[in-house]
């Protein structure tokens, strides 16, 4: 049976479910409400984990060491329930660990462990990917929260704007009909590391960014309250919704979907890690709440 465990500080209070490690709601302690709440008229997600890959596959068959698994889009993980291995009154840590189900469709043993850290008006999400197999393992990882358009305080009309920290302008990839990229670039939307939010924008389902999004973005009105991001060990960046939903997603990615044209192997999915056997990985993102 799923549980939520609560953490809070003098600033927050943040739920996250024991079914997916995922979060199920960001809370001021004002009452103010900054993540999406789940509607399943326009989606149930809320701030899934993905893993062991990012986005879909032809036919959701990923090629491992020359055998096919069937894997679906965006992995297992955000359907899995994990253990609470550690909470405090500010953070809790949750573990999933290879089973016989898992390595029917992914051929590795692993353990993924997600923290979540309040410090202040910030909430730090970690993950770490322990590989426990005797062979190199190859993944995607990767975060996809929601969080609500327009943002409290501001009205639906308002405008809204993603803010590269870099001032950079990264050319954008689109999905095709099968769920895969397309490997032409594409202009990018930003000018000056800035673009205005339009619902019109997810048409063509998200806009990634294989590269140059920096490691740190704020979302936000002009004047309004902010959400500052940053990432570290995701070089992709991601931004989706459904089309006129009250949300954008804001996801950051260490792997993304297979690329039409280069078949279902793992190691033609674009940013691919390999982690030896053994080893461990971690790859996180903070959001920082602020009043401007």
């Amino acid at each position: 049976m799923s549980e939520r465990i609560k953490i809070e500080n003098e600033a927050l209070i943040v739920e996250i479910s024991t079914f997916g490690a995922e979060i199920q709601s960001i809370n001021s302690k004002d009452g103010r409400q900054w993540l999406w709440n789940g509607d399943e008229a326009w989606w149930s997600g809320r701030a899934p984990l993905l893993f062991p890959i990012v986005g879909g596959s032809l036919n959701d068959t990923v090629s491992i060491n020359g055998n096919d698994y069937t894997l679906q889009r965006h992995g297992f993980t955000r359907k899995s329930e994990f253990k609470l291995v550690e909470k405090t009154e500010t953070s809790c840590v949750f573990e999933l660990e290879w089973t016989d189900a898992t390595l029917s469709v992914y051929p590795f043993k692993f353990t993924l462990r997600a923290a979540y850290i309040l410090d202040g008006a910030k909430l730090t999400n970690s993950l770490e990917v322990i590989n426990q197999d005797d062979q190199d393992m190859p993944f995607g990882v990767g975060f996809h929260p929601a969080f609500n358009w327009p943002l409290p305080g501001a009205s639906a009309d308002e405008p809204h704007f993603i803010t590269l920290e870099n001032g950079a302008e990264p050319q954008m990839m689109r999905l095709n009909e099968t769920s895969l990229f397309a490997e032409a670039l594409l202009p990018s939307p930003f000018k000056d590391g800035k673009v205005q939010l339009d619902h019109s924008q997810y048409e063509d389902d998200a806009m990634v960014f294989p590269a140059g999004a920096g490691s740190k973005l704020s979302y936000g009105t002009q004047a309004g309250a902010k959400l500052h991001f940053e990432f570290e060990n995701l070089p992709n960046l991601a931004l989706w919704q459904k089309p006129g939903a009250p949300y954008i997603c804001i996801e950051p990615w260490h792997g993304m979907a297979g690329v039409d044209g280069k078949g279902t192997d793992i190691m033609e999915r674009p940013s691919t890690f390999v982690l030896q056997a053994g080893q461990s990985q971690s790859f996180q993102y903070s959001v920082l709440i602020s009043e401007n």
